[in-house]
């Protein structure tokens, strides 16, 4: 009985775990279809019986991104609530950042109407996770969504310095992190709540 190839035994899944891997430690940007091959050990070509050249490939990296990162706040969230449960989401929220820096990049974009449906149900989910966490704050509605988005311009933006090792300083980051998450606790307490304030032109 004839030995299948190595190209034979390729999947989608096979080939999309690679590129992540590849984008992680080389960055979105560096991705390649023929770094992947060379990854898997065969020819470029192989490739595309598996994904739509390299937009398709970028695509799928961006529905499993999403896919883990609501997984991993749905886990961090389960069963908490207030203070406890933005703990967890910013602790889960950098852990990821930091451990999947290629997978994180393709989350970052806003969701759009040619949205893979895998991709737009994983990015729902995640949205659905911060609204759950600020409902436990009185948040809800419009409020709730301009809360959102400062708690994660804050974890971005600590997560996009620290990938860049934008902290060079001795001080300890760990303890940068958790009075980053006192000031977003209190800030998620007063910020949308109090409104616009109607003597601002």
């Amino acid at each position: 009985m004839p030995v299948p190839s190595r190209d034979d035994r390729l999947s989608r899944e096979r080939v999309v775990d690679a590129a992540a891997q590849l984008a992680d430690e080389s960055g979105i940007e560096a991705l390649s279809l023929s770094a992947v091959a060379q990854r898997l050990g065969v020819r470029t070509p192989s490739l595309y019986h598996h994904v739509d050249g390299l937009p398709g490939l970028k695509r799928s990296l961006r529905t499993r991104g999403l896919e883990l990162l609501s997984e991993e706040l749905r886990d961090a969230t389960a069963g908490r609530a207030g203070r406890d449960a933005l703990d967890a989401v910013g602790h889960a929220y950098l852990a990821f950042a930091r451990a999947r820096p290629g997978l994180y990049a393709v989350t970052l974009a806003a969701t759009t109407e040619d949205e893979d449906d895998r991709a737009r149900r994983f990015a729902d989910q995640v949205l659905a996770n911060a609204l759950a966490v600020l409902r436990g704050y009185g948040l809800d509605g419009d409020d709730a969504v301009h809360a959102a988005r400062f708690v994660r311009s804050t974890l971005h933006g600590f997560a996009s310095l620290d990938a860049g090792h934008g902290f060079a300083l001795a001080q300890d980051r760990t303890t940068s992190v958790e009075r980053m998450l006192d000031a977003l606790d209190a800030g998620v307490r007063t910020y949308v709540s109090a409104g616009p304030d109607p003597s601002r032109p």
